[in-house]
Formats: structure tokens, sequence, C-alpha cells
């Protein structure tokens, strides 16, 4: 297909002119297959750091590395034809500076080819995000419970219950909606506080455990999928239980396998006569 005919994936330009017209659909992606899956139903994909939980087994997402991000990045590149594709910047690799922020995104998009970095952070990250977005880099905020600070937040809980959550998170969207970020995640906040911000503030909204007004709504796909059974948040809902279905298929196989039933005659490849 000539450059001319090829499509063209939405910008954060274009999801920011979404607010206000229609919901703006947004799910996880960390692979190639599963990136050319969900890309035709989806505006925005992203790979997020909770890939070191959900694929790498991490307890939190602290641990996860550049590294990490840059190759799953471009993984979902190589499947990504419409949505807009933003890739987390991972725990350590912004806070220190503007400049050690700059110097990763910049790295993060020269070696992907997404279109945005994702950072959390309100009022402390808002110097930052004016650093990078006044540079050429689209910033998606993330506000309310940021996974990568679970260790000094006292856990994974919903936030915006007393005023002073309240008044902070309001604060942290506002900041970060000035600095220039072109769309903002809502995380784990209380529903009429995350409606009040989505009224409130000129950027799309995205929310996960934070409420229907959203601008958005974003999901881990492994969690959309059902492939967890042990953990389901209370702001999950499964769209299919595909855990029991992988493993009914692998019980078969082994079963086939150690019956001598797999691989059959026309699984083989014979010399021709």
């Amino acid at each position: 297909m000539s450059a001319v005919g090829a499509q063209r994936r939405l910008s954060p330009a274009a999801i920011t002119a979404l607010k206000g017209e229609r919901p703006i659909v947004s799910l996880t992606a960390y692979t190639t297959p599963i990136a050319r899956l969900l890309d035709p139903h989806c505006d925005l994909l992203l790979v997020g750091d909770s890939l070191g939980m959900v694929l790498y087994g991490l307890d939190s997402t602290v641990g996860v590395t550049m590294e990490m991000m840059i190759a799953h990045g471009q993984a979902v590149m190589r499947g990504a034809k419409k949505s807009c594709v933003i890739v987390d910047l991972p725990f350590g690799s912004y806070q220190e500076s503007r400049e050690q922020a700059f110097r990763n995104a910049a790295r993060i998009l020269k070696e992907t080819g997404c279109d945005g970095v994702k950072l959390e952070g309100g009022e402390e990250m808002a110097e930052t995000v004016v650093f990078l977005t006044s540079r050429g880099i689209p910033v998606f905020g993330h506000v309310g419970l940021m996974p990568q600070q679970v260790n000094t937040t006292g856990g994974y809980r919903s936030l915006g219950r007393s005023d002073k959550e309240a008044a902070k998170i309001r604060r942290d969207a506002r900041a970060i909606t000035e600095a220039g970020a072109f769309a903002i995640v809502i995380e784990g906040t209380v529903e009429p506080l995350a409606r009040e911000i989505t009224e409130t503030i000129a950027i799309p909204t995205i929310g996960i455990g934070a409420s229907p007004a959203c601008d958005g709504q974003v999901l881990v796909s492994d969690d959309m999928l059902g492939l967890f059974n042990d953990f389901k948040p209370r702001f999950v809902k499964h769209f299919a239980e595909l855990a029991p279905t992988v493993s009914k298929a692998a019980e078969d196989y082994a079963r086939e396998v150690k019956e001598r039933r797999f691989p059959g005659p026309e699984h083989t490849f014979q010399v021709k006569k």
C-alpha cells in the first residue's frame, strides 16, 4: 500500500478532540497479536507498565525497566494500524529531573515509533509535563491512584474519600491539564470526584475504577478477557472468561499427547512416493 493510501493512526490531538463528542475506548496491549486483535475496536492502546505484573509476575510496577517498555512498545506498534499508541514511562525514568524525563521519553518515541508517553503524578510533575510538551513530546497524564507510588500511599485503595484527598486530586488534574497533557487517566477515585473533574477540565479523562461519566474508559486487556480468576477488582468486568478455556485446551492437549493421539497423520510431513 502506498504512503498516500495507508491508514493513519489516531494522533494525541485527535484523542483530545473526542472530548464531548463520544466516549473514548482504550485497552492495554503488550504484544503484536493482541494489538492486532484490539486495534480495530480501540481509539487508544496503552502499553502500560502493568505488563510487569501481568506478563512478568512482579508484585508491582516498580520493577519495570525502560528496556521492557521499549520491547513491548515495539511489539504493539507492529500490530497497531489505527489506534493511538501510548507507552508508559516506568518508575525511576522521569521523576529525577525534567532532563531525565525528556531523554527517556525521546528514547521511547524514537525506538518504538509510538505516539506519546504516559507518566504518573500531579502538581509535582506539572513542570516536567510542560518541559516535555513544549519540546514535542505528547504526554498522557495519570492522577488519583498511582501504582508507581503504591509503596508510599498505603497500597491499592480508592482515593478521594476525604476532603484532603479530593482537593489534592483536583489540584493534580488541573495542574497536569494546564501543563499541556493531551488526556489524563483517573484511577481508583471515588465516582463523584471523577465525574466532577471530567466536567471541569478541558482534556479527556480516561477512567479506570473512576466514573462512567469519564470521557473514556481503559482496562487491562487480560482482566477484560478473564484471563485471571484469582483476582478481580471491583472496577473490572470480564467480557470473556478465557482462563477456563485456556486451561481446558492445555488439559486436552496433554491428554492427547500422553495417549499418542496427537500429532496425527494430518499433522506430520510424509515422504512423497
